[in-house]
């Protein structure tokens, strides 16, 4: 059973104010005062502090509520284990990335509740920075990002390495290239992902070791979703930098043009993220096995 000052603490940090916690837990404002200080007398640490009218957290009592946040969630997961163990039904929490989810993985994912028929998978498609919470509260089983990890406790298996690419329509004169340079691309009509995307975040770590700033170029759109930008390039409304992984699809359909940028490699690894008490390794080793299979089979049909 979850102490129920957790709860508390958790629903006066969700609507910043103790008044409102109260209404919604069904509980007095002295009860909920109550409980914030016997937490804080416990471990004799201040929660919060009034500030602008506005109650935030300390740093101390920040780090409470992650803790409490993965308390909650891990009792949920248990609540919910107990009812799939009756079912026999084997649950798996997906995240993944806008990116991840233009690709193969999803597809690979599906395929792999089709062969486990007791297989329940659940998929959420967010920010690298979100899933990473996500994955560290407990909100999720495993996640599949772009990029390495260096926090110690959480583990990792390298699902693919991809790299960032210059996407164009068929009609565009670049498609007649090999490569594109980076004065051509100053020339284009840039389509890119939103500034707190990876992708993006990529492309612009590049263009200043390069000593070049993203400003130098027209971007005319900036779109979240990947499907609506590969969509606008078609049309050739501009052209775009993703991952070829992305691209797959559309170049094994002949669908889009993708080219290298001269003097820039923008290669990054895919990972799977997991805790160190993910119990089940058999699951992760299978789903790498079929991502290979279908990339396999993918790249046999795109042309170099």
């Amino acid at each position: 059973m979850i102490d129920v000052k957790l709860l508390t603490l958790l629903k006066v940090f969700e609507t910043g104010n103790y008044t409102r916690a109260a209404e919604q837990l069904a509980l007095t404002q002295p009860a909920v005062s109550q409980h914030i200080k016997q937490i804080e007398k416990e471990l004799n640490i201040t929660l919060f502090v009034r500030t602008g009218g506005k109650i935030r957290p300390t740093p101390e009592g920040e780090l409470v509520i992650q803790y409490a946040e993965r308390v909650v969630s891990l009792y949920e997961n248990l609540q919910q284990a107990l009812i799939d163990q009756k079912r026999n039904v084997s649950r798996l929490r997906v995240g993944v990335t806008h990116t991840s989810e233009s690709n193969v993985v999803t597809e690979v994912l599906a395929k792999y509740a089709e062969q486990n028929e007791n297989m329940s998978i659940t998929i959420q498609t967010d920010t690298i920075n979100n899933l990473y919470v996500m994955l560290k509260t407990y909100k999720i089983d495993i996640a599949i990002v772009e990029g390495a990890v260096t926090d110690p406790s959480i583990n990792s298996i390298m699902l693919d390495t991809d790299f960032l690419v210059c996407a164009v329509s068929n009609e565009n004169p670049l498609a007649r290239k090999s490569i594109v340079t980076l004065d051509e691309l100053k020339q284009e009509r840039l389509i890119l992902r939103l500034p707190s995307s990876g992708t993006r975040n990529l492309f612009r770590a590049h263009l200043a070791s390069r000593n070049i700033s993203i400003d130098e170029f027209n971007v005319t759109l900036e779109v979240d979703n990947i499907a609506t930008i590969k969509d606008l390039i078609r049309r050739n409304y501009g052209v775009s930098i993703l991952p070829r992984s992305a691209c797959m699809d559309e170049l094994k359909k002949g669908k889009m043009t993708v080219l290298p940028i001269e003097n820039l490699s923008m290669i990054r690894e895919m990972n799977i993220l997991y805790h160190h008490s993910f119990r089940h390794p058999e699951i992760l080793q299978e789903i790498v096995k079929i991502y290979n299979e279908a990339s396999r089979s993918i790249g046999a049909g795109v042309n170099p």
